[in-house]
């Protein structure tokens, strides 16, 4: 878990959703749906940003919920459904 604000919490989580994509031979263009799960939504406009970054064109369907906390104080989670 990386400290810091909602777009270096946000690059993490993306690097290690890569990763394990990467080990299966896909990439985001695999991504078929993507949730986000924040704790504030007041990061969406950031989260945005970053996530914009690695979802570039055919963008997955995508839900955002705001949720009252994560797991070890994390400010984002995001779950992805690639097929292959």
């Amino acid at each position: 878990l990386i400290t810091g604000d909602i777009k270096a919490q946000t690059e993490r989580v993306l690097e290690n959703v890569k990763a394990i994509l990467e080990d299966q031979k896909l990439t985001f263009a695999n991504v078929v749906k993507s949730t986000v799960f924040l704790t504030n939504l007041a990061d969406f406009a950031g989260m945005n940003e970053i996530y914009s970054k690695y979802f570039t064109s055919d963008f997955p369907a995508r839900s955002t919920i705001q949720v009252a906390a994560l797991p070890k104080g994390a400010n984002v989670e995001i779950e992805v459904i690639a097929h292959f």
